[in-house]
C-alpha cells in the first residue's frame, strides 16, 4: 500500500489533509521553507506554518498557498504536525516551547525532527522521531540512557519515547516500539546534502495529516513512515538521474512525479 491519497470527487482541503508546520528560525529559515514545499508536494490540502514574521515572508514568496500564523496564535484546524527542523532547542523562546507543547499534547500525529527531539515526550498522540545518528545519542543522553550498540539505540529511543523513530542515514531504519524495525536503502547517495532531512520531515507530515486515523496504530504508524522514506528516495533519484548534483529543494520539486509514480501501481 503507498499510503498516498488522490483527490476524490467528496474530497475538499480539508479532507485531503490539514499540515501545521512549526520549523525554522531566524537562524535556519529554509528548513521551513523546504518543509512546507514538501508538505504541499506530497499533496495536502492546506499548510499552517507558526513562525517568525522572517520565516513566513520566505515561505509565502515560495508558496503563497500557506496559511501563517505568529508563534502566539493559538492552533486550530490541524490533522498532523510537523515541529522542529531548522530549530535549536537551546535558542527556543517561551512561545515555540508553549507552542510545540501544544501541538504535542493535542492527540494528532505528529513529525518531530532536530529542536523539537527534547520535547519529544510529551507526546499525547502518535509520533514519528527523525533524528540522524548524532541527534539520536543526544536524545537517549537527555532521556538518562546509556547505549554503547549503536545497532540498538533507534530501538531505545523507539521504546523510551512510544513513537517510531526513523534513523536517517544512507541507510534509514525504521524502527517501531518493540523492535520491529525496516530498512530502507537509499536508491541515490545524492541525498548526503543539508535540508534533505527537512524535506522529509514536511512530506512525512502530509502523509500523516492525509491517513491520520490510520496512524493510531503503532504498526501502520511505522509502515506510513517507511513509505515516506522510500518516496523521498525516490525523488532524490529522479532529482539526480544521470549522476546529477542536487539540492534539498530539487527533491522536494521531484516529490509530484514520485507521488503520481507510487499511485498509479
Amino acid at each position: 500500500m503507498t499510503w498516498l491519497r488522490a483527490p476524490g470527487a467528496e474530497d475538499d482541503k480539508r479532507s485531503m489533509g490539514v499540515v501545521g508546520v512549526v520549523t525554522g528560525s531566524e537562524r535556519y529559515p529554509g528548513a521551513a521553507v523546504l518543509g512546507v514545499e514538501a508538505a504541499w508536494r506530497t499533496g495536502a490540502g492546506m499548510v499552517r506554518l507558526w513562525a517568525p514574521r522572517r520565516v513566513q515572508d520566505l515561505v509565502l514568496a515560495r508558496r503563497p498557498e500557506t496559511v501563517c500564523h505568529a508563534l502566539d496564535e493559538a492552533p486550530a484546524d490541524v490533522r498532523a504536525w510537523v515541529l522542529g527542523s531548522g530549530q535549536d532547542a537551546r535558542e527556543r523562546g517561551p512561545a515555540l516551547r508553549s507552542l510545540l507543547l501544544e501541538a504535542l499534547g493535542s492527540g494528532a500525529p505528529c513529525v518531530v525532527d532536530a529542536g523539537a527531539l527534547d520535547l519529544a515526550a510529551r507526546h499525547a498522540g502518535p509520533v514519528v522521531a527523525t533524528p540522524h545518528a548524532a541527534e539520536l545519542r543526544r536524545s537517549l543522553a537527555g532521556l538518562g540512557i546509556d547505549e554503547d550498540d549503536e545497532r540498538m539505540r533507534a530501538a531505545r529511543l523507539a521504546d523510551a519515547l512510544g513513537a517510531v523513530v526513523v534513523e536517517k542515514g544512507a541507510a534509514t531504519r525504521v524502527v517501531a516500539p518493540g523492535g520491529r524495525s525496516a530498512t530502507v536503502q537509499a536508491p541515490t547517495h545524492r541525498l548526503a546534502t543539508a535540508g534533505t532531512g527537512d524535506v522529509l520531515a514536511g512530506l512525512l507530515g502530509a502523509m500523516l495529516a492525509a491517513r491520520a486515523d490510520d496512524a493510531a496504530d503503532p504498526a501502520t504508524l511505522a509502515r506510513i513512515a517507511a513509505a515516506g522514506v522510500e518516496l523521498h528516495g525516490e525523488a532524490a533519484a529522479a532529482a539526480a538521474a544521470g549522476g546529477r548534483p542536487i539540492t534539498a529543494l530539487d527533491v522536494a520539486e521531484h516529490l509530484p512525479g514520485a507521488v503520481a509514480a507510487r499511485l498509479s501501481r
